[in-house]
């Protein structure tokens, strides 16, 4: 019954920009901090960004601070992911994941996964 469901995957050529969605279904994305991760073939699943429940303030992992924004639109339940300067070290599959009352600050199991989204950087 709790769905997310990811969107805007694709590819592009290095510092273009892309920006993935997440909806979600059955449930109120704004009672849940929200992640990004993704994994590249080989490489561990890495969080990238997330968004605090309710409170909606943002995280994100050094490698892409200053390039990716999350943000949360509460009247279409989605959860967005905008992706600017794009660098092939980007290519990964994009996943985003749902926590009831994460505030992104400790380690917490996700109560729902979207399904993942190719993002592919090249020239």
């Amino acid at each position: 019954q709790l769905q997310l469901v990811e969107s805007g995957g694709g590819s592009v050529q290095p510092g273009g920009s892309l920006t993935l969605s997440c909806a979600a279904s059955g449930f109120s994305l704004d009672y849940y901090g929200v992640g990004w991760f993704r994994q590249a073939p080989g490489k561990e699943r890495e969080g990238i960004a997330c968004i605090a429940s309710r409170v909606g303030t943002t995280h994100y992992v050094d490698s892409v601070k200053g390039r990716f924004t999350i943000s949360r639109d509460n009247a279409k339940n989605t959860v967005y992911l905008q992706m600017n300067s794009l660098k092939p070290e980007d290519t990964a599959v994009y996943y985003c994941a749902a926590a009831f009352g994460s505030r992104c600050s400790d380690p917490q199991s996700p109560d729902s996964w979207g399904q993942g989204t190719q993002v592919t950087v090249s020239s």
